[in-house]
């Protein structure tokens, strides 16, 4: 389904029904993208199953999209290849350090 593959911005939700873990993980991979997943389940086990075994930068798990500015960001396969993929972080956090001696100077009082 077109939907499933590819990337698509704006107000879109894709509810697809699946027979089993191993189906549900093999289709969220067959795409050439990976910013983001989510699943909605009861069952802690498969949640873990799925979130660790999803290609994605992003998996909530019965939410969508809860994040603060201090949480990391990123993508898999074409969503890594821009914004603050893997490749894009190397090139943006690598930094020199330098060393400089700094002395501070006080007056004794007496």
């Amino acid at each position: 389904m077109r939907i499933a593959r590819e990337e698509i911005f704006g107000p879109v939700q894709s509810i697809l029904r699946f027979s089993s873990m191993d189906e549900l993980i093999s289709r969220a991979n067959a795409t050439s993208y990976g910013l983001a997943a989510g699943i909605i389940t009861s069952d802690i086990n498969k949640a873990m199953t799925f979130a660790q075994s999803v290609q994605a930068g992003s998996v909530w798990v019965n939410c969508y999209d809860m994040v603060t500015s201090q949480t990391p960001f990123g993508g898999f396969k074409q969503s890594g290849e821009r914004g603050i993929g893997k490749k894009t972080m190397a090139e943006i956090y690598f930094v020199d350090s330098s060393f400089s001696r700094i002395f501070f100077f006080t007056k004794q009082r007496m």
